[in-house]
């Protein structure tokens, strides 16, 4: 296996469409690197620029020890897995998984032991007869990523492959997926548009928009210790909540002051200014008294998505502001209902105004400031 490294990438088509800028990220040897980002982030065409199937702008793409920028892809020894499976129609399963090997002139029986070892961890032993079309879209994503592990290559490069199934068999097959990383030890770099998936999957998860990486990070630091405004509200389900407003301080006393919502913060060195309070959903507790004060919000419930042992509530605020809840299952909550939602002080993080940069992430409670005096 092998690592794959990208150094100041750019990449601009000829309309001046920019996909990458000044793109520099790294899949470890042996690391599942998941790229997610939403449409128009430039993810797959990152993918394709390492797998060869785009030539860069500038910039050099490396794998293991080799310059491979300017190789083309049969070069490179990776298998890619495409999101539309791209088998042959007309062969078996067994021909399919041998394509590879067969037309790089490989012993027959090599072939024979490296396909049938792959079948049998993929569950296709009783299918290696079968056509594509006898398939089901399961089966037939297990052959695309049996055809691209047989060849052993140094790297995997997958494209969305599980867009096309269904929701069960996506946690299924992003189960095999997992199982198959951890046995075979290889470098793979995954594309998503599924934040769910990224987390799920990746050893690490690097996010790009608009052809800029934002952040590289394992799951739970992105959840954690977001970068910035963006990334916090692209990563968790659902999303984070923001308010708009200005911090104010009163000696060592700091407040978030909000069109809706007043809530005291813990002071930083940077206190002052316009900033956004980001609050993950299950830190608003719904209640149904009537608090007042700081840190809590008055609005009317608009939908109610029961999830079975969670409700998540989307409620309008008074100022014109939306917040999302994730409340217990009982007390049941109904649209149109009045309710009161405080702020849970934990985990609270804010974020600059303008850059969208994120400031500082509160865990509380904390230890008071002193004075300095």
């Amino acid at each position: 296996m092998a690592r794959i490294a990208l150094e100041h990438v750019d990449k601009t088509y000829p309309n001046g469409y920019v996909a990458a800028r000044d793109l520099s990220l790294e899949a470890m040897d042996g690391e599942l690197l998941v790229l997610v980002g939403p449409s128009g982030s430039g993810k797959s065409t990152v993918l394709r620029l390492m797998a060869g199937l785009e030539r860069v702008s500038d910039g050099v793409i490396r794998i293991g020890e080799r310059d491979v920028t300017d190789l083309p892809p049969q070069q490179r020894d990776i298998a890619m897995v495409f999101q539309n499976y791209a088998l042959y129609p007309h062969m078996t399963v067994r021909e399919n998984l041998a394509f590879g090997l067969n037309i790089r002139k490989q012993p027959r029986a090599l072939i024979d032991e490296r396909v049938g070892a792959v079948a049998a961890s993929l569950g296709l032993d009783a299918l290696l007869d079968r056509k594509p079309a006898q398939l089901s879209g399961g089966q037939r994503q297990r052959v695309a990523l049996g055809r691209a592990i047989v060849r052993e290559p140094l790297a995997f490069l997958f494209d969305e492959p599980l867009s096309n199934l269904d929701a069960q068999l996506r946690v299924e097959t992003r189960v095999e997926l997992s199982r198959l990383h951890r046995k075979l030890g290889a470098t793979m770099v995954y594309v998503t548009h599924d934040q769910s998936e990224a987390l799920t999957l990746g050893d690490r998860i690097a996010v790009l928009k608009e052809g800029v990486l934002q952040q590289v990070a394992t799951p739970m630091e992105l959840y954690d210790q977001p970068a910035n405004k963006f990334v916090a509200g692209f990563i968790g389900s659902p999303a984070m909540n923001f308010f708009k407003g200005v911090l104010t301080r009163d000696g060592d006393a700091c407040e978030f002051r909000g069109v809706d919502l007043v809530t005291p913060v813990p002071c930083e060195p940077t206190s002052g200014g316009a900033v956004f309070l980001g609050v993950r959903p299950q830190h608003l507790e719904i209640t149904s008294d009537n608090a007042t004060g700081e840190g809590t919000l008055k609005g009317e419930v608009g939908v109610v998505e029961p999830m079975g042992n969670e409700q998540i509530v989307y409620v309008t605020l008074p100022g014109g502001e939306r917040a999302v809840a994730i409340a217990p299952v009982r007390p049941r909550i109904t649209a149109g209902e009045r309710v009161t939602i405080r702020v849970r002080p934990e985990g609270l993080h804010l974020f600059d105004a303008i850059s969208g940069r994120r400031i500082t992430r509160f865990d509380w409670p904390l230890t008071p400031k002193r004075s300095g005096h």
